[in-house]
């Protein structure tokens, strides 16, 4: 903590000079009105809620992907850190569907984050989330100002604000993952009209295999995907392919069936119930 902070500070002043009772926090908030001008918003759960609403009502495709530590090392990995350093930092990888070295997943994934519609990303300033993803987009060419951004956490404020109740309530859904059967047997219980789901999804290698299957499925109006790294594939597959409204609801699902999260009932908000 010190070498991150005070000893930053330290280096920047002169020799034989102090600077009393002024600490590192109180020079970066001195010093932060000078870059406030460059705060970039991000989607507030109520407008992506809005986004899906409009799209399931007037029948317009619409994906809604998340990037965290484990796409983003995905990404990172042999272009803007070594495939060493990310298998270091991402030790669990392995269980969200990815072996590194993959060049073709990383080329998939980054060809998916061009054509998604509202992506989700870390507020986290940790080096493994904003640490990575701008490089990562850097080193793409995806400027972030071309993309509609929310939260990383989106899925979990859109069910504790109440908002998913209300865009599953009359909607026909279809849920993809490995959890996706135990996931029906709860949102069914909740008066969720399920008309099928897909499991299990091995990985991203696993991603033409599910595409194919879905068309196998009866029609419907909104997908909701557990399914790792390859969620954000998946979705944009079932907008750009299918013409629907896809979800990356990522941990949300697991939380869902163990009673770690709360599901309000319609008209129901959960404050600051975010998952987390």
């Amino acid at each position: 903590m010190f070498e991150g902070g005070e000893a930053k500070l330290g280096r920047l002043i002169p020799r034989y000079m102090l600077l009393p009772e002024i600490w590192v926090d109180d020079v970066i908030a001195a010093g932060f009105p000078t870059v406030a001008g460059q705060l970039y918003p991000l989607l507030t759960p109520a407008e992506v809620f809005a986004a899906a609403e409009g799209a399931l009502r007037e029948g317009r495709p619409l994906s809604i992907v998340r990037l965290g530590d484990g796409e983003l090392l995905t990404l990172a990995h042999d272009t803007v850190i070594s495939t060493e350093e990310a298998l270091r930092r991402g030790a669990f990888l392995p269980y969200a569907g990815v072996h590194l070295p993959d060049p073709a997943a990383r080329e998939a994934l980054a060809a998916a984050i061009r054509t998604a519609d509202i992506i989700g990303v870390p507020e986290s300033r940790h080096p493994s989330y904003q640490g990575l993803l701008f490089p990562v987009l850097r080193h793409y060419g995806i400027d972030y100002r071309g993309l509609r951004l929310t939260t990383s956490t989106v899925n979990y404020e859109l069910n504790a604000g109440g908002y998913l109740t209300r865009l599953l309530h009359g909607r026909r859904v279809l849920l993809i993952g490995n959890q996706a059967e135990v996931l029906a047997g709860f949102l069914g219980q909740r008066s969720v009209q399920v008309v099928g789901w897909l499991a299990p999804v091995q990985g991203v290698a696993d991603v033409p295999r599910v595409a194919m299957r879905l068309r196998e499925f009866p029609d419907f109006d909104l997908a909701l995907v557990a399914a790792g790294v390859a969620a954000v594939m998946i979705c944009t597959r079932l907008s750009g392919e299918l013409g629907k409204v896809a979800l990356d609801m990522g941990h949300l699902a697991d939380k869902l069936i163990k009673g770690e999260a709360a599901w309000p009932q319609l008209g129901e908000v959960h404050i600051g119930a975010n998952g987390v």
